[in-house]
């Protein structure tokens, strides 16, 4: 064994990064109107997103307590369900559900990710904290203070992804869930900054897991719930920290034993910029499709084909498709694929649905669809291209494009105009026009699921912000509980 020679014992300073993540979310500040009022669209779809991935029996199996009948009176309401469960147990239920579908806000840099999965840690401990609180005759959370926690859960999330790429080492972005919800729950619980300090330490110690599940052969359902997972440890870490648990100053930087050395290779972990609410302000929102959302774009421009080519499906001779890097690396995939999953998060697969049926929705991901021997016959006819100008601006901070090109060529020689999409219906820079669409979304789930009386007095509460962000979240929690 190497010899790792003799070791200084003494404790050191925190790692400045642990400090800066601490000190940021327990920072009292008033956002701008922007964020906040992006912050309640992303509370609305978020929700919305969990409410329709209760129609799916994979996911609903997931749900409820660890064991049947572990429930108690005053526990958190789960959307949808008439579950009242403890707090680590409410976020696990709250973030496996908005995550199910792949159809919530995305981020995406150096790593990728969807900040709003800290919904679960934030929805159970807000509803849970609140209705303590109310039975010992002090105030519970109101909306805007539930947004607040979003939009620093959404920053930490998004910043540390900015510059650090996690999957280039193996590892999954569900960290990042980890280390935000560990924060913000710290900050929820009343948490001192020592003890936050102490519970981000921790959250880094914890390690990371592959991104196995992500891609073949093993792409599986839990990249569905994994984020679940990651905003649950994070409630089990923050009660731990409050409980004076110790933190761990060096988690970091530690020789040879710190998560720089251990999961990045020894390459530091980068902050170039101060947590305020950049992440919030620009975050992506899948509308249209769920679907991974390198790929939302590539959706579009099949849809814009689909006329022109769906009486001439057997006369394709190939399919070129250009995207970035990201999405070459993420969602180019060939042969068979094994389950919803995998489907997902296959680009040709998301491209041959909408030119053969005009539409994607997350039933298309089921068998029966995939056994359509039309499916696997146009994937086997697609090739994929990066361009390194989508590559290039699907980097730069004032873009953040995620643009994809689809062209189809025919075997008579004849072809169809090159359609390219470089920003998808829910980038920032098409909120106009994306957020309308965002409403109408977020009132179909709510069918999906809620009596018609509480649709409607969900509608009109977030009609207006002001009325929205002075609403007790308990109130909000029992809208959407059964």
């Amino acid at each position: 064994m190497e010899n790792m020679g003799i070791l200084e014992a003494k404790r050191a300073e925190f790692d400045t990064l642990l400090s800066d993540i601490a000190e940021y979310a327990m920072t009292k500040k008033e956002f701008s109107p922007l964020a906040y009022e992006t912050a309640k669209y992303c509370f609305m779809d978020t929700i919305g997103c969990g409410l329709l991935a209760l129609a799916f029996p994979q996911c609903t199996k997931l749900l409820g307590p660890v064991v049947d009948g572990a429930e108690f009176k005053d526990g958190v309401r789960v959307p949808g369900t008439s579950y009242k469960l403890e707090p680590e147990r409410g976020a696990f239920n709250v973030g496996a559900m908005v995550r199910w579908l792949d159809f919530n806000d995305t981020w995406l840099a150096a790593e990728w990710g969807h900040p709003s999965d800290n919904l679960g840690a934030i929805y159970a401990l807000g509803d849970y904290i609140s209705r303590k609180n109310i039975k010992e005759g002090k105030k519970g959370f109101t909306l805007k203070e539930i947004l607040e926690f979003m939009i620093k859960a959404h920053e930490i999330q998004g910043v540390l992804a900015l510059e650090n790429s996690f999957n280039a080492v193996g590892l999954d972005h569900v960290l990042l869930v980890r280390i935000a919800s560990t924060a913000v729950a710290s900050v929820m619980l009343g948490g001192s900054f020592e003890e936050v300090r102490n519970a981000v330490s921790l959250a880094f110690v914890d390690g990371c897991s592959l991104r196995t599940y992500r891609h073949a052969p093993n792409t599986g359902s839990r990249k569905s719930w994994a984020a679940g997972d990651a905003s649950a440890r994070g409630v089990n870490l923050a009660l731990k920290a409050l409980k004076g648990e110790m933190g761990y100053p060096t988690a970091l930087s530690a020789k040879f034993w710190g998560f720089e050395d251990v999961n990045m290779k020894g390459k530091k972990l980068v902050v170039k910029q101060k947590f305020d609410s950049y992440v919030m302000e620009n975050v992506l929102f899948k509308i249209s499709f769920p679907a991974e959302f390198h790929a939302q774009t590539a959706v579009e421009c099949a849809l814009k084909l689909h006329n022109e080519a769906k009486n001439k499906l057997k006369d394709i001779e190939k399919i070129i498709i250009t995207t970035q890097e990201s999405g070459h690396r993420i969602i180019n995939k060939v042969g068979e694929l094994a389950n919803p999953a995998d489907r997902d998060h296959c680009i040709q697969y998301m491209v041959a649905i909408p030119l053969i049926y005009g539409e994607l929705k997350a039933e298309h991901y089921e068998d029966n669809i995939a056994a359509n021997p039309l499916v696997d016959e146009l994937r086997s006819k697609m090739e994929v291209l990066v361009d390194d100008r989508y590559t290039k601006e699907y980097l730069e901070s004032d873009k953040r494009s995620i643009a994809n090109a689809v062209q189809i060529f025919y075997r008579d020689g004849t072809k169809s105009e090159k359609v390219e999409v470089e920003y998808p219906v829910g980038h920032k820079r098409r909120r106009d026009e994306g957020i309308p669409l965002l409403v109408k979304k977020f009132h179909n789930a709510l069918a999906t699921r809620l009596s018609p009386k509480k649709c409607k007095a969900i509608s009109a509460l977030f009609e207006e912000s002001k009325k929205a962000y002075d609403t007790p979240f308990v109130t909000i929690s029992e809208l959407f509980a059964l």
